[in-house]
């Protein structure tokens, strides 16, 4: 399904479950800048190369680069990407902000 970052598999995402959910994304080149207010993330990147940019800074990401971004942070990959998200709690797509 299409997200803000290219397009996304979401496991575990059912109605019942509130605590977490993985994904499967591929990062498009034009991901968007965007945050949450509930939900912390973890992105594992798998491949591809560049950076991350979190609250207007840019780090550096290579394959098995793991980065935790709290709710509030302003967040988006820089480049063509595949990674697993970690949602915690699940994903909900009501807590999804852009300015």
């Amino acid at each position: 399904m299409p997200c803000p970052c290219g397009q996304s598999r979401r496991g575990f995402a059912t109605p019942d479950n509130k605590l977490a959910t993985i994904h499967l994304v591929d990062i498009s080149i034009d991901a968007r800048t965007h945050y949450h207010k509930q939900m912390t993330e973890i992105y594992l990147v798998l491949e591809g190369e560049g950076f991350m940019e979190l609250d207007g800074e840019r780090i550096p990401v290579k394959p098995m680069t793991s980065v935790f971004i709290k709710p509030g942070c302003r967040h988006r990959l820089v480049g063509k990407y595949k990674i697993i998200n970690t949602a915690i709690p699940a994903f909900d797509p009501a807590d999804e902000w852009f300015d």
